[in-house]
């Protein structure tokens, strides 16, 4: 058949819609916002391409609207993981034998699909599902996952395009196959963009899939896969299930063709998977690539030069922002005295200006906690701060699940940097705040470096180079993903590959070619065109 060396689109970052009043964009996400609410869906399991329900269901609902049924999803079992593992093995062979740039048409569709007829309908879901505001969404749901697809496109083909160097009379090749076996994608609530990346950034690179989403983010996986199928992904390469992880894990963690498994999610999750995987280490055909992006205690490191303004709206977003319910939320920040009653003032405006409610109201900034189990722990963390002596509720440290799990923006101050909330991950909107004296910064550096077991993403606020500079390298361990002067959210596909090491994980680089290369295996081809006939050496012949 013809063949080519073909260039793919030079992948660009989204565009933001602003879904300010009167933008066309804002019209028709309040349509499908309203359509979304009008009815009531019943999400099945997507196996081979087909749907798969169970009749046992489980009820969806808004976290900021407890009291409204958004549909149902079928919760499925053991035998339903197994087949789902039998459709991506059957699936496999045709997959990885199909020629790359038919690969990369599919997800180039689906990006075109998201940034087209589908981004008002994952927007809304995502709204209505994972309680996130229109513009959260947007940037999560629309622009980063169309990011990775057409980013990851364009790093399949650099990594194809890494060729060694050949001698005379020898021709050398890198063939990157995709792994021996299947992939486990196990993806969180709070990122649609991630619930669509893990499953197919494997999928990209040739390998098929089994993907679990979390229960609270069913709503929007949904169409994710609507999409994916649409974009005309054959029957079997990523398979969507709803189990339990436990469920999954014993099914999965046992298979001679487990190959690999891409996670977000919680350090104790990942470390438990990671043990699993290691004590079945002699049932699988090869070594299981682990990749995880794990928890994050994220931090501001403020300096005595540092711009008051910027600092105060890099704490209010960079806490804030989606409920702190990001993996690189700000939930612990060092502030120097002379400056702390300044950003204070700051922020107690900031917050009481914050309207919470649901995320249907475009004015609200702040929206609902994902779960039950997400409220009682941080509604109970605020009431353990109210009662500690070396600590206090500054501002905020209100709560509320009358109607939704509410936590309203909170700022704790304390008197110890080893408290508790300083080193423990919340995923919540609460701020806790160190104040110190000034002459101690990198004294401060260095206790920030050893408090938390956590190194995903961290800021430093100064105008002093060298204190900036300082900062930057005193701190190299402490973070995966460092900020100068900005918040320590919003890494943007193709600008700041994404992740962190210590216990926040592998450091594989999402949105970064780094990434793709954990679902290829290299085999190397050497060709010699006239291969000797003699053993023998020339240092064999006699003087």
């Amino acid at each position: 058949m013809p063949k080519g060396i073909f260039n793919v689109p030079y992948p660009k970052n989204e565009p933001v819609n602003s879904y300010a009043p009167g933008t066309k964009e804002k019209g028709e996400l309040q349509e499908a916002l309203k359509d979304a609410r009008s009815k009531q869906v019943e999400a099945a399991m997507i196996i081979n391409g087909k749907e798969v329900k169970t009749g046992k269901t489980v009820e969806m609902h808004p976290p900021h609207d407890i009291h409204h049924t958004l549909g149902v999803f079928h919760k499925g079992a053991a035998e339903h993981v197994e087949q789902a593992i039998d459709a991506a093995m059957a699936a496999k062979p045709a997959w990885e034998a199909l020629s790359w740039e038919h690969r990369a048409s599919i997800f180039l569709k689906a990006a075109d699909l998201l940034a087209g007829p589908y981004r008002a309908k994952i927007n809304a879901a995502t709204m209505l599902g994972q309680s996130k505001n229109a513009m959260q969404a947007e940037i999560d749901a629309a622009c980063e996952l169309i990011d990775f697809l057409r980013y990851n496109v364009y790093y399949m083909t650099q990594i194809y395009q890494e060729q060694p160097e050949s001698s005379r009379g020898i021709w050398n090749r890198l063939e990157w196959r995709p792994l021996e076996g299947f992939i486990f994608a196990l993806t969180p609530f709070n990122f649609t963009a991630i619930a669509g990346n893990l499953p197919t950034a494997p999928a990209m690179m040739g390998n098929t899939v089994v993907w679990k989403p979390s229960n609270t983010q069913i709503y929007a996986a949904r169409i994710l896969m609507e999409v994916f199928q649409k974009a005309g992904l054959p029957d079997g390469v990523i398979n969507l299930v709803y189990v339990s992880g436990p469920v999954a894990g014993d099914v999965l963690f046992k298979h001679p063709d487990f190959a690999g498994i891409h996670f977000t999610g919680s350090t104790e999750v990942f470390q438990n998977i990671w043990k699993t995987i290691g004590n079945n280490i002699h049932k699988f055909k090869a070594y299981p690539r682990i990749v995880g992006e794990t928890g994050g205690k994220d931090f501001v490191m403020v300096h005595p030069s540092a711009d008051v303004p910027s600092t105060i709206t890099g704490l209010s977003r960079g806490a804030f922002e989606y409920q702190g319910q990001k993996c690189s939320a700000a939930s612990r920040a060092y502030i120097p005295k002379s400056l702390w009653p300044a950003i204070k003032e700051g922020l107690e405006r900031d917050l009481k200006s914050m309207k919470v409610g649901g995320t249907e109201d475009f004015s609200n900034f702040i929206n609902a906690v994902i779960d039950k189990a997400s409220f009682d722990k941080l509604s109970s963390a605020i009431e353990r701060i109210k009662s500690d002596s070396n600590a206090e509720i500054a501002i905020g440290g209100e709560y509320d699940m009358s109607k939704g799990y509410f936590i309203h923006p909170t700022v704790a101050v304390t008197t110890d940097p080893k408290y508790w909330t300083m080193e423990e991950e919340l995923f919540g909107p609460l701020l806790t705040i160190y104040v110190y004296e000034d002459s101690k910064y990198e004294e401060t550096l260095d206790i920030l470096d050893s408090t938390s077991m956590y190194a995903l993403t961290g800021a430093i606020f100064a105008e002093d180079r060298y204190a900036i500079e300082t900062a930057t390298k005193r701190l190299r361990n402490a973070a995966g993903n460092f900020y100068i002067n900005d918040k320590p959210t919003g890494a943007v596909v193709g600008q700041q590959p994404f992740g962190g090491a210590r216990g926040s994980g592998t450091n594989d680089k999402a949105g970064a070619k780094i990434n793709l290369l954990r679902w290829a295996s290299p085999r190397t081809i050497k060709e010699t065109f006239v291969p000797p006939t003699d053993y023998r050496y020339p240092f064999l012949g006699e003087e």
